[in-house]
């Protein structure tokens, strides 16, 4: 693993004992582990029954060709099913779609992530995006989000959502790509993440 990691944690939750760290504070691409901040804090703020409604001027945020879950200008969607596919499918236009309707703006959520990134004492991350997708002033530490990951997996929905393997909503078949969850048993989630430019990215717990 250290032939090509750039940054490794582990982590035990209940002893909050450091078992293993490399280069546990050195600025990495946080690509797709943005959504669990994303995630958390719409589960803490918002109103998971809300009905959703997709805005066009939203979608058109998203880049062409990053993974979405296919979500139409126009559609209405529980901000519970919209949840799903962003931790599920890692959907970049759902996690679009969640923060303009928590904030009023994904700009605005954007301000919420950083502040409660500071409250975690994730000192070491800037956020400035919701889905994690490329932006040079976006980054984070192996560290912090083992203390985000850690804070949020006590959160029981978003428990739940991590460590879903498989989910229907509506005419979607939603499908976990962490193979982890699937072949190893005790792995309960959280997270996988790619982009060209960053490389490959996990945040896991068993």
């Amino acid at each position: 693993l250290l032939d090509t990691a750039q940054a490794v944690v582990a982590y035990e939750l209940n002893s909050d004992t450091l078992l293993y760290t490399w280069n546990a504070d050195q600025r990495i691409n946080p690509t797709g582990m943005v959504k669990l901040l994303t995630a958390l804090i719409v589960i803490e703020e918002g109103n998971l029954d809300d009905l959703v409604t997709v805005y066009r001027s939203t979608l058109d945020t998203i880049a062409w060709g990053a993974v979405s879950a296919g979500l139409m200008a126009g559609e209405q969607v529980p901000l519970r099913d919209l949840l799903l596919c962003v931790m599920v499918a890692s959907a970049n236009d759902a996690a679009a779609v969640m923060a303009a309707h928590i904030a009023g703006s994904q700009k605005e959520f954007v301000v919420k992530m950083n502040e409660k990134a500071r409250e975690l004492g994730c000192t070491n991350s800037n956020f400035t995006n919701v889905h994690g997708l490329k932006d040079p002033e976006q980054y984070s530490t192996a560290r912090d989000l083992a203390m985000l990951t850690a804070y949020a997996m006590k959160n029981p929905i978003f428990y739940q959502t991590v460590s879903a393997k498989s989910v229907r909503i509506g005419n979607r078949n939603l499908t976990n790509h962490n193979k982890l969850l699937w072949r190893v048993e005790g792995v309960d989630g959280v997270k996988t993440g790619y982009t060209k430019a960053a490389g490959r990215i996990l945040v896991s717990s068993c």
